[in-house]
C-alpha cells in the first residue's frame, strides 16, 4: 500500500494545524457557526443531532494494521467507543466534542490518515474494488490509478469548490463491486485489442434525488491520457454546473440536460487543450506509485485444500471467502452485520481484533468495502479456520455476505440532522426476521436510507427502503429492481409507504412472492426482471 513521502506528510501536517487554530478561535467565540462551518467541513467534521461527526478518509479502502488500531483508539478516546464504516470505504465517529477535533486529526496524522475532502463541493474520496490486487478477474490492480487520482485531486485549486461534491470510482474487472456506474465518474480499468491498458469512462451517475445510471463516454482512453482527460471531464462541469440550485447541481444533471453526445463533445474539445498543458505525469511517477501495491511474497506450493467438516466454518467459507488469484490463499469478508446489529458499526475491541488479524495473517492489510464490511485480502486457507474462531468469538463471523441481512444501511435519523426517518431500527428487524431464511432466499442486497440524500443507496439494492417524512410520522417506501453491479438499474418505487412495523410485512410479502414464483438457480433480481413489476405489486398491496 502507498506510503507518504514528506511531501504529504507535511500537507497532512500543515493542515492540523491549521484546523487547530481555527478550532480554537471558533471556541473562544471570534469565528461564528456560518464562519467556521465551511472550514469544520474541509475537515470532515459535520455538525449532527447530537454531536460532531467526524469522517476519517480511507483512500480506496486500503488499511495496515497500524492505521486500523489508530481507528481503534480514536474510538476508545475521543467516541462512544465504536465506529462507523461508510458506503465510501471511510470511517465516521458520531460523539465527537469540539475541542478534541485538531488532537483527532493529529493522532491520524501520525499514521498517514487524515479527513481533508471527505465532505465540502471537492473531489471526494476515491473508491475502488474491495478485492483488488486479489482477485483472479481484474485486468491489473486499479488501486495505483486510484491513488494517482488521490494526489492529483487534493487541494486542486480549480476543484476545490465544484457546484456540488464529486465522487469517483475505479474498478479493473468486468464484475463491479464498487458501484462504479452509479458515481459522478466511473472508471473501468481495461485492455484494447492491441494488449493496451485503458480506461472505460463512464460519466453522470449518481443517487440522492434524481437517480442516474452513468453512460459510456469513451470507450477506451489510453492510460497516458489518464488525469488530462479526468481535467477535462470536471472543467467541463465546473464550467457550466448549476450553482444557483443545490437540487439541480450534480454532473449527472448537466449530462442529462444537454445529453451524452453534447457533454461528449466538450469534453473531447476541452481535451484537446488540456493535453497541452502536461498535467499526465511521466511514467517514471506512475511506476513509483505502482511499486508501493507490488503483490506481496505470497508462499509457493501451497494446498488448496480445507477441511470442512465443521459445518458452521463451511457455512463461513461458502459464503463470506471469496477466491484469490494465488494458489492457496483466499480472500475473507468479515461481517459488520450480526442479526440485529447495527450495519457497518464496529467497536473499539473489534477494530483491533481486525487489525491483528491483518497483521498476522494477511500481510498487514485490510480493505473497507463499499457495502461496508472488512476484508483481509491475501489469506493463507490454511489459516482460515484459525481466523474464523477468533472472528466468531469476537462476533464478527456472521455467514451472510450478499445475503439480504447484509444491508447497507446510513446512520438515519437516529444521528443524521438531513434525515426524516430511522433507518437502524428497520435495519434490524428485517435482519431479525429473515434470519432464518436467508440462506434460502440467496443473494439478496437490500438497503436503507433514512432520507432522500440516498446515503443508504436505496435505488441501488434488490429491495430498497427510503424513509420519509409523512406529516410529521416517518414514512417508508419500498423500491424494487436496483443494481450497482454491472447490470446497474435503478429501483422502481412500488406504492404508499408504510410504517417501521408495516415495512417489514410488506417486505415478507414480496419474499414471499419470490420464492413462489423464482426458477431454480434464480437470484431474487433475476426472477423481478423475469416476471415484472406488477407481480410483486400485487402481492405487497394485493
Amino acid at each position: 500500500m502507498y506510503k507518504y513521502d514528506q511531501y504529504d506528510q507535511s500537507i497532512v501536517d500543515a493542515r492540523v494545524e491549521e484546523f487547530r487554530d481555527q478550532v480554537a478561535r471558533r471556541m473562544s467565540g471570534e469565528l461564528s457557526e456560518d464562519q467556521f462551518k465551511p472550514l469544520r467541513l474541509m475537515n470532515g467534521l459535520y455538525l449532527q443531532l447530537h454531536a460532531y461527526m467526524l469522517r476519517v478518509a480511507v483512500p480506496y479502502g486500503t488499511l495496515d494494521s497500524r492505521q486500523m488500531h489508530m481507528l481503534a483508539h480514536i474510538a476508545r478516546k475521543y467516541d462512544k467507543g465504536y465506529g462507523h464504516f461508510t458506503t465510501r470505504q471511510n470511517i465516521q465517529y458520531n460523539w465527537i466534542e469540539l475541542k478534541d477535533a485538531g488532537d483527532i486529526l493529529a493522532d491520524l496524522a501520525t499514521v498517514e490518515m487524515h479527513a481533508i475532502q471527505t465532505s465540502g463541493n471537492c473531489i471526494r474520496n476515491t473508491t475502488s474494488d474491495q478485492y483488488a490486487g486479489a482477485a483472479a478477474d481484474e485486468v491489473a490492480d486499479p488501486r495505483p490509478w486510484a491513488e494517482l487520482l488521490r494526489q492529483w485531486s487534493t487541494f486542486h485549486p480549480e476543484f476545490t469548490y465544484l457546484p456540488r461534491k464529486f465522487k469517483v470510482a475505479i474498478i479493473a474487472s468486468d464484475e463491479d463491486r464498487a458501484a462504479m456506474r452509479l458515481h459522478d465518474i466511473g472508471l473501468q480499468l481495461t485492455q484494447n485489442e492491441a494488449g493496451e491498458t485503458g480506461f472505460k469512462v463512464f460519466v453522470g451517475g449518481g443517487m440522492g434525488r434524481t437517480p442516474m445510471v452513468a453512460p459510456l463516454i469513451r470507450d477506451f482512453l489510453p492510460a497516458a491520457d489518464y488525469l488530462s482527460y479526468l481535467e477535462a471531464c470536471l472543467r467541463v462541469y465546473n464550467r457550466y454546473g448549476r450553482r444557483d440550485n443545490i437540487y439541480k447541481a450534480r454532473i449527472k444533471i448537466l449530462v442529462h440536460e444537454i445529453g451524452a453526445d453534447e457533454y461528449r463533445r466538450q469534453v473531447e474539445e476541452e481535451f484537446l487543450h488540456v493535453k497541452t498543458l502536461g498535467i499526465d505525469p511521466p511514467a517514471e511517477e506512475f511506476d513509483r506509485i505502482n511499486a508501493f501495491f507490488a503483490p506481496p511474497a505470497w508462499e509457493q506450493g501451497l494446498s488448496d485444500e480445507l477441511d470442512l467438516s465443521d459445518p458452521d466454518f463451511k457455512l463461513w467459507v461458502d459464503q463470506n471467502v471469496f477466491a484469490h488469484k494465488a494458489p492457496g490463499y483466499a480472500i475473507a469478508t468479515i461481517s459488520l452485520k450480526p442479526i440485529g446489529g447495527i450495519p457497518g458499526d464496529a467497536s473499539a475491541d473489534q477494530i483491533d481484533l481486525m487489525a491483528d488479524l491483518a497483521e498476522t495473517y494477511s500481510f498487514d492489510e485490510l480493505r473497507v468495502t463499499h457495502s461496508q464490511n472488512i476484508v483481509l485480502p491475501h489469506v493463507r486457507k490454511a489459516d482460515l479456520y484459525t481466523i474464523w474462531q477468533k472472528l466468531d468469538a469476537a462476533g464478527l463471523a456472521t455467514a451472510n455476505l450478499d445475503l439480504i441481512s447484509d444491508m447497507i444501511a446510513c446512520p438515519g435519523l437516529d444521528y443524521c440532522s438531513l434525515a426524516n426517518a430511522r433507518s437502524i431500527p428497520v435495519a434490524q428487524k428485517i435482519s431479525e426476521r429473515f434470519a432464518d431464511r436467508e440462506q434460502d432466499l440467496g443473494e439478496l442486497k437490500l438497503k436503507i436510507s433514512g432520507c432522500i440524500n440516498a446515503c443508504g443507496h436505496h435505488h441501488a439494492g434488490h429491495i430498497g427502503i427510503l424513509g420519509v417524512d409523512r406529516k410529521g410520522t416517518e414514512n417508508y417506501q419500498l423500491l424494487l429492481g436496483g443494481s450497482g453491479a454491472e447490470d446497474a438499474s435503478l429501483g422502481r418505487i412500488t406504492g404508499p409507504g408504510f410504517d417501521e412495523d408495516g415495512i417489514v410485512d410488506a417486505i415478507e410479502r414480496t419474499l414471499d412472492r419470490y420464492v413462489a414464483t423464482r426458477e431454480p438457480g434464480e437470484r431474487f433480481l433475476d426472477t423481478y426482471r423475469r416476471v415484472g413489476f406488477e407481480t410483486f405489486k400485487e402481492a405487497i398491496y394485493g
